[in-house]
């Protein structure tokens, strides 16, 4: 057994002991909405009905989600193709059988992602809020058993990394506009 087979034995273990409780509805609400990142648009529009400038970024963010989303769907999982630990996740919760493979975690990725664009944008005051949001997101998936822990730990990173890259793209990308049109 290899130190990733070991974290993610462990980490199914503890969830375990959470299965079959309350925390049943809120995992499975979770992964129903980090579907399609459904809940990261919410959030978007939600904060864009505050100001005009908030309408734009909700904008720009969906974009933003769909370019991470075919990255990590469409690029990084076919590199890996990693079976899932369960063919359509824990019988207990039924959720949708995704088409690609585990690894890393797409909800996971897109909810560190979001998490991360939306800590650049409204600053730090936030951020408790878009990570604790991201984790219990992440962490639904290894809770219905639809992914290893290890696949929504990697799917946090590569999230963090893509907001990172996807944030730079979007400064420069302003300050070239900027300088174009003479501000």
């Amino acid at each position: 057994m290899t130190a990733v087979d070991r974290f993610d034995s462990a980490a199914d273990q503890a969830l375990e002991r959470l299965r079959g409780r309350q925390t049943d509805r809120l995992f499975l609400a979770a992964s129903e909405l980090g579907d399609f990142s459904l809940i990261w648009h919410i959030v978007g529009v939600a904060r864009g009905l505050t100001s005009e400038q908030h309408a734009t970024q909700a904008f720009v963010l969906s974009a933003l989600i769909g370019l991470e989303s075919l990255v990590v769907n469409q690029g990084i999982k076919r590199l890996f193709r990693r079976p899932r630990p369960t063919e359509a996740g824990d019988p207990r919760y039924p959720v949708r059988r995704p088409s690609t493979s585990s690894f890393p975690s797409g909800h996971a990725s897109a909810a560190f992602f979001v998490a991360t664009v939306l800590t650049t944008l409204d600053g730090l005051r936030w951020a408790p809020l878009w990570f604790a949001l991201a984790l219990v997101v992440g962490t639904s998936r290894a809770f219905v058993r639809i992914h290893h822990a290890s696949d929504v730990v990697a799917g946090a990173v590569v999230g963090v990394l893509l907001a990172l890259l996807a944030m730079a793209g979007v400064e420069a990308l302003f300050d070239t506009t900027m300088a174009a049109i003479g501000a």
